[in-house]
């Protein structure tokens, strides 16, 4: 009998390649490519046969009740997040960075359930259980009823967990720490990853369990293994945050039960992740009205509207090359910014630093943050403050337009809730009806941006 020859794969993006090769010509990674030992084949007939019939019902799409309903943690920001609790039988998929609280969030949500009455199982390849018994003391969870155990072979979870009442929720803390022993590859290899979560999302649809994968990140922030694992699982999380501030984003990418780019706000102290109910005011705690280069955004994440502060400084520099830094926001969307207030209205900004801040951590990816990243732009080099009762909204175009955004209304309202008076937003912005206190004010475009805060605000 032949032996099995290898093959080599790229652990970035699962391509496989015939040879050794320093990058990978698909994702363009540089020493990813790995040897792994193919698994043993089985005979393949050379046809498909006739197989198993598979039986079909005919049912109603609306749900009558029979469906079993969300299984609620008890933190509403974490629900949120997901659609309004797990769905029954889902594979959910959560990343972040290495410290970040993943473990400490699922092991409060697991607490949540199970002094709810639900069956609630945690299994760490990473640490042993006395480290996780010590960390839920921590938390002031000693006494939730939580069946813990420390493993990493595929065979023997499931083998664990068959036998016996399905959990209602699975942790697996985390997918690359565990190994199939059919696979002659290390745990973390694109092979391993890939039939580890293949089989545990099997389990979750066979017996109705959530099962939650903990996932380690690459140093670009994204999820490390086959990027086939995000199509695999039902629901994307990931656990974002600061290394300087305590506040923590949970934000769903995908989600097959309810909406993306939601998010879930926690603050992280020392009796583990507090929840935070109002984030808009958490964002603009720390704010000082009366300094240049800020300006509130009202912005919208999910269905929530979230009020935060971006913070700019333009200074001048003799370099040949001007520095561009920014911190939660989209670097190229800055540069046109800059491009557009340069090219409409002359405010020679190619010569000189700029740097960038969204206060509090949040990372902002929706263009309608453009008209406040340019009010705080002008203010910082005009050197006159943003009146610190507006807020403001809306996406500049290549011609120097602002264009409406969507849900303006709930921006409206938001602004309203904390006090704000004035907004200024896209002129053709239907909008307004139920704003409250708060006065909208349209813009054509950034010239009537510059001429407003560039000579000072007036009533």
């Amino acid at each position: 009998m032949a032996k099995a020859k290898s093959h080599y794969v790229c652990q970035s993006c699962g391509s496989v390649y015939r040879r050794w090769a320093g990058r990978c010509t698909d994702c363009g990674a540089w020493n990813s490519i790995v040897e792994e030992a193919p698994p043993a084949e089985a005979a393949q007939p050379k046809g498909l046969g006739v197989g198993r019939g598979t039986t079909l019902k005919l049912v109603g799409l609306a749900d009558d009740g029979r469906i079993d309903p969300r299984l609620e943690t008890g933190l509403p920001e974490l629900d949120r997040a997901v659609g309004g609790g797990f769905v029954p039988g889902s594979a959910v998929l959560i990343g972040g960075d290495p410290g970040i609280g993943k473990s400490t969030l699922l092991l409060q949500a697991l607490a949540g359930l199970a002094q709810a009455g639900r069956r609630a199982v945690y299994i760490s390849g990473e640490e042993a259980e006395a480290q996780v018994q010590r960390r839920a003391g921590r938390l002031g969870l000693a006494d939730a009823q939580v069946h813990l155990a420390t493993a990493t072979s595929l065979r023997d979870i499931l083998t664990t967990l068959d036998d016996g009442p399905a959990p209602h929720i699975l942790v697996i803390d985390s997918i690359q720490t565990l190994y199939a022993d059919t696979l002659d590859s290390a745990p973390g290899t694109v092979a391993q990853v890939r039939a580890c979560a293949q089989a545990l999302i099997g389990f979750a649809k066979r017996r109705g369990t959530v099962v939650l994968l903990v996932g380690h990140v690459t140093k670009d922030g994204q999820i490390a293994g086959p990027r086939v694992l995000e199509h695999m699982v039902d629901t994307v999380l990931y656990f974002e945050g600061e290394r300087g501030h305590p506040f923590r984003i949970l934000r769903s990418v995908k989600n097959r039960y309810g909406g993306t780019d939601e998010i879930g706000v926690f603050e992280m102290t020392g009796l583990g992740l507090a929840q935070v109910g109002n984030p808009s005011e958490m964002f603009l705690s720390d704010r000082s009205g009366d300094v240049s280069g800020s300006a509130v955004f009202a912005g919208v994440e999910g269905t929530r509207p979230v009020l935060v502060e971006i913070q700019a400084l333009v200074a001048p520099t003799q370099a040949a090359n001007p520095r561009r830094t920014v911190v939660g926001w989209d670097s190229g969307r800055l540069a046109m910014v800059l491009a557009v207030l340069d090219a409409r209205c002359g405010l020679g900004l190619a010569g000189a630093d700029v740097y960038l801040n969204v206060a509090g951590g949040l990372k902002i990816a929706e263009p309608a943050a453009d008209l406040a990243v340019a009010a705080a732009l002008v203010s910082s080099l005009t050197d006159r403050p943003v009146p610190p009762e507006t807020v403001l909204f809306g996406e500049i175009s290549l011609s120097g337009d602002i264009r409406p955004v969507a849900q303006a209304d709930a921006r409206l309202k938001e602004a309203g809730k904390l006090g704000f008076t004035r907004a200024y937003l896209p002129a053709r912005t239907k909008a307004g009806q139920d704003a409250g206190p708060v006065r909208a004010h349209g813009l054509d475009g950034v010239a009537d941006l510059v001429a407003l805060f560039g000579a000072g605000e007036t009533d």
